[in-house]
Parts: structure tokens; C-alpha cells; sequence
């Protein structure tokens, strides 16, 4: 069963251009993920601070497992001083 994930990620005010290639390699790392189909970042078109990712896991196990990579652990490490916050992660259904 896929698992459909959106998560919102917002950089300090000022930041987004420091954040934006820390997450553009989350997207490059992430994609060579057995269990990812899919794994897309957006920026608002408005507030630039505001980046969205669209993904879809094969399965559970494989979302739970791309948690425990080491590209996570550095994305944590790295973006320390530009985030704004936690990052906000919605599992949902697809319904249509």
C-alpha cells in the first residue's frame, strides 16, 4: 500500500536561498530510495521561506527506514540555523 506524505518546511526569514540546495540534496538522495516513487519539492510563489514536498512511499517500512537515513540526519545537522520551526508532515489518502 503506497503512503502519501506532504511536508512544509519553512526557512528563517532571509534563509530560503541558504535552505533551498540543503533540500534540493534531500530530493537528490532521496529519489535513490528503493521504496520512493516519488519525492518532488516546491517553493510558494509568494513566501519563498515556504518549501513543499509531494512524496509517495512503496510501504510503511520503507518511509520509516527513509527517516533513519544518514541523508536526514545531515539535512537536521545542516539546516539548523535556517530553519524556521519543525517540519510540519501530513500522511494521507489518496482519494481521487
Amino acid at each position: 500500500m503506497n503512503i502519501y506524505l506532504t511536508a512544509i518546511v519553512k526557512s528563517k526569514e532571509g534563509s530560503s536561498d541558504a535552505m533551498k540546495p540543503l533540500l534540493q540534496q534531500l530530493v537528490v538522495e532521496s529519489r535513490k530510495e528503493n521504496a520512493c516513487l516519488q519525492y518532488d519539492l516546491h517553493q510558494d510563489q509568494e513566501n519563498r521561506n515556504v518549501f513543499i514536498f509531494h512524496e509517495i512511499w512503496e510501504s510503511q517500512e520503507g518511509r520509516t527506514l527513509h527517516d533513519s537515513q544518514p541523508h536526514i540526519a545531515r539535512f537536521i545537522a545542516d539546516s539548523a540555523d535556517f530553519i524556521d520551526g519543525t517540519v510540519q508532515i501530513y500522511q494521507t489518502d489518496k482519494i481521487s
